[in-house]
């Protein structure tokens, strides 16, 4: 089974991602944020910065889902159309120019063609005060004082990922939407395992 992480900032992905590869004994595939050299410029200067970093972010997951693309289980704490959901609200706040975007979106696409896709997207589904909580106390400095973006952020990615999947034609099928609250707490995480393993067995039905 091949699985994509996918939610906004602070939902949680490497944290379900991690937990998910241990209970399957998957393959975890991280995307390194805190060491995207990029990622420190694009919060002190997004304008000038926010097609580079995007572009980074791009390169370095379809060299980690392009090295392990003949592998059969696989958890991935991000994937492109979770990148892409950046690039949009990044047009739409106005920070990246429609020439910029339409680079990325080119870029994006040809990647997309040259590695499979996970069997199942799992979305997490977080309230906005829950996920502006968890950015505090993981205390990233580069998140500080982000407000403004942060709450941009939260207000529309749902409904941009939601977009993006129709513009890709994601069968729903395969989109798992899951509220999560504590996913450390072993109930609800049964609960999640129980919910990703009756989707898998409905998808091999077809």
């Amino acid at each position: 089974m091949r699985i994509g992480i996918i939610g906004p900032i602070g939902s949680g992905k490497s944290l379900l991602s991690k937990k998910l590869a241990k209970h399957y004994g998957s393959t975890l595939l991280e995307e390194p944020v805190e060491k995207n050299e990029y990622l420190p410029y694009f919060y002190s200067d997004k304008e000038t910065f926010a097609m580079l970093s995007q572009n980074a972010f791009y390169s370095s997951l379809f060299l980690m889902m392009w090295k392990t693309k003949e592998l059969d289980s696989v958890v991935c704490d991000s994937t492109l159309f979770s990148n892409l959901v950046f690039t949009e609200l990044l047009r739409l706040d106005g920070t990246m120019s429609a020439m910029e975007v339409a680079l990325t979106y080119a870029i994006a696409d040809e990647h997309l063609k040259r590695i499979p896709d996970v069997d199942l997207h799992i979305v997490i589904e977080r309230p906005t005060e829950q996920l502006f909580e968890n950015v505090k106390k993981r205390g990233r400095s580069i998140e500080q004082n982000q407000q403004e973006y942060l709450t941009f952020h939260y207000a529309n990615y749902y409904n941009v990922l939601r977009r993006i999947f129709k513009n890709y034609k994601v069968p729903e099928s395969r989109i798992l939407w899951l509220p999560i609250h504590d996913m450390n707490n072993p109930t609800e995480f049964k609960n999640i395992t129980d919910e990703i393993e009756r989707r898998y067995a409905l998808l091999n039905q077809k």
